[in-house]
């Protein structure tokens, strides 16, 4: 099957993790992703391990499939043309470089537009490209701390705690997606298939999604507390420990569903009482209602609890590691994760694309490339001889 993006070709000029994990999801549908290293080093992430598989990174791994590597000097005259002679036969460069960079280096937006008016150029910045923090270097942690993040995850008698995963990177990698696809489609319906300047930034796609808990400030004006496992809205929304020690993630979202439950666990009087009858009720009688659910919920261990609250259409889940989802029966009927040939690894596992389109589906088809395994593939296609391509590898351009 034709994938949905197929012909679209795509300039990397990313690393780390925000860009080259938008562009993975544009490879997984199909785009041609080539990915530009520097020559020796690569992509930062490439030395991000233990643990390694073939000499590579896990890390890396994890966010470059179905990309091309093409290795070159940006800070060589010679470097800087190929990229602009990539970039006049691009659908769209993506670039996170610091402020300022990509004007010095000669390739900005308003430059590469002249080459080539259909192309979409998407920066994705620490803070964007105005403001006094503009120039100021962004990663995950700092921008997990700045935006609010940290200060309301963690327990309230704790300190303030990052996401485990480098969410601000991933969530930013799928904002800057999104709007690349927009921006194809729009180029589509404009007469003059032009293109346009597209930007994200880690610190704006931060405040975006603090969701619910930004709007509570906003509309209530009061500083969120940090609410551990629990939520801020909704109750009970939280893990609560059963007989056998294990916690249980307990997810009731109607009022009905906690009158199922009340009813479930021998307890109906809770569920028509005024203080906890509805959501609003519960959440101000939270102190109260808690305690009373964690004590019941010492009454059994975690899988009879379980199987009670599944069969009463009741959201719950058990707190696994991962060694449990991966081998998670869920896990292995949605094949999810798959196995791939790599060249110096040999078999490698990956978790492939969540995003399942009938006609147009996604795909892996290239494993994570080696550093630059397609530079001569790639410089012959824009015309380059052998003896050419030699020469610029002798004088360190590639």
């Amino acid at each position: 099957m034709r994938q949905a993006l197929a012909g679209i070709k795509i300039l990397d000029l990313s690393r780390i993790l925000a860009g080259p994990y938008c562009t993975q999801i544009l490879g997984d549908l199909g785009a041609d992703v080539l990915k530009v290293e520097q020559p020796g080093s690569g992509d930062g992430s490439r030395e991000w391990g233990p643990p390694w598989a073939g000499g590579e990174a896990a890390y890396y791994l994890c966010t470059n499939r179905n990309k091309r590597s093409l290795t070159l000097n940006l800070k060589s005259p010679s470097g800087r043309e190929i990229v602009r002679q990539l970039a006049a036969q691009a659908d769209v460069v993506i670039e996170n470089f610091k402020y300022g960079e990509m004007e010095r280096l000669g390739l900005s937006y308003s430059e590469l537009v002249e080459l080539n008016p259909r192309l979409i150029y998407c920066s994705v910045s620490g803070y964007g490209s105005s403001g006094p923090y503009k120039e100021r270097p962004g990663f995950d942690f700092m921008i997990q701390a700045e935006s609010g993040i940290m200060s309301i995850n963690g327990q309230p008698d704790g300190e303030p705690t990052k996401v485990g995963v480098a969410v601000v990177d991933i969530t930013t990698g799928l904002y800057a997606s999104n709007a690349i696809l927009a921006a194809l489609f729009a180029r589509e319906r404009d007469p003059e298939k032009h293109g346009q300047q597209v930007e994200v930034s880690l610190f704006e796609c931060a405040l975006a999604w603090l969701a619910n808990v930004g709007s509570n400030y906003l509309v209530g004006g009061k500083v969120p507390q940090r609410y551990g496992n629990s939520h801020a809205n909704v109750v009970p929304y939280q893990s609560l420990r059963a007989g056998d020690g294990t916690e249980v993630a307990l997810a009731v979202g109607t009022d009905a569903q906690f009158r199922r439950f009340c009813q479930m666990v021998g307890q109906a009087e809770l569920g028509t009482d005024p203080r906890f009858a509805t959501n609003p009720a519960r959440s101000q009688n939270r102190a109260v209602l808690i305690p009373i659910l964690a004590e019941l919920f010492l009454a059994k261990p975690a899988n009879e609890w379980l199987e009670l609250l599944h069969a009463a259409q009741i959201p719950a889940g058990s707190i696994n590691t991962l060694e449990r989802v991966f081998s998670d029966p869920q896990t292995l009927a949605l094949e999810i994760v798959r196995e791939i040939e790599h060249p110096t690894a040999g078999k490698v596992k990956l978790v492939a694309s969540p995003m399942h389109l009938s006609q147009t589906p996604t795909a892996i088809t290239r494993h994570p490339p080696l550093l630059g395994e397609h530079t001569d593939e790639v410089l012959a296609e824009l015309g380059y001889s052998p003896s050419q391509i030699a020469a610029l590898r002798a004088s360190g351009v590639i």
